[in-house]
């Protein structure tokens, strides 16, 4: 869980691990308990997320892309290419859709989905990026794991919710990105990715 903030540039290493007891409170909250309560930490903590649900925005907004990554769209092939600008027209004209990418190993997914989020943060605009797993993470530029990004609960049932309140920083980022790209969604539980459409159309109001 921890690989996901060192992602953030400028965080110290008590900064990540304070993010990452805030995460797993998170988490527990949304069953009704506190971190608090189970004596995982020495002291009891407080927790306070706008201050750094703010600064992951701002991350997000100011993700640098280099001249190298720009170059490897012009690599795509014909199939990633019709993939490629039926999103790219989704996200700027249309303005909504939903995509699922399938292909065997090694058919270029990863590479068309690197193309896509070079592609709309080179814009000036935001692309998230998330995975159902810490390898799959790893491998996209700037990418979280679902759970942490949607805050997900682990003991999810299908009457438990992401608790993201419209008013916070992270519901704002939802709201104010171009693109969604969830690596290896097939990996997850349907419920999860059911509970995360119910976030976004309720953060989305649609």
């Amino acid at each position: 869980m921890s690989e996901d903030f060192y992602k953030i540039p400028g965080l110290l290493p008590k900064e990540i691990q304070f993010r990452v007891l805030k995460h797993i409170n998170d988490v527990i909250a949304s069953m009704g308990k506190n971190i608090n309560s189970f004596g995982l930490v020495p002291r009891i903590l407080k927790f306070h997320g706008s201050k750094n649900e703010t600064r992951d925005t701002a991350s997000e907004m100011h993700i640098r892309v280099i001249d190298d990554e720009l170059v490897a769209i012009q690599l795509l092939n014909s199939d990633q290419k019709i993939a490629f600008n039926a999103v790219l027209e989704s996200v700027y004209v249309h303005k909504q859709g939903c995509f699922f990418v399938d292909g065997p190993s090694g058919t270029g997914k990863t590479f068309l989905y690197k193309a896509l989020l070079v592609k709309i943060r080179s814009k000036g605009d935001i692309a998230l990026a998330t995975a159902s797993c810490g390898v799959a993470a790893s491998i996209l530029p700037s990418s979280r794991i679902a759970h942490s990004r949607f805050k997900i609960p682990i003991d999810i049932d299908g009457t438990n919710i992401c608790r993201i309140g419209k008013q916070t920083a992270l519901a704002k980022l939802l709201q104010q990105a171009k693109l969604i790209i969830w690596d290896e969604a097939s990996m997850a539980n349907r419920i999860c990715i059911e509970a995360v459409n119910d976030l976004l159309t309720d953060l989305m109001d649609s």
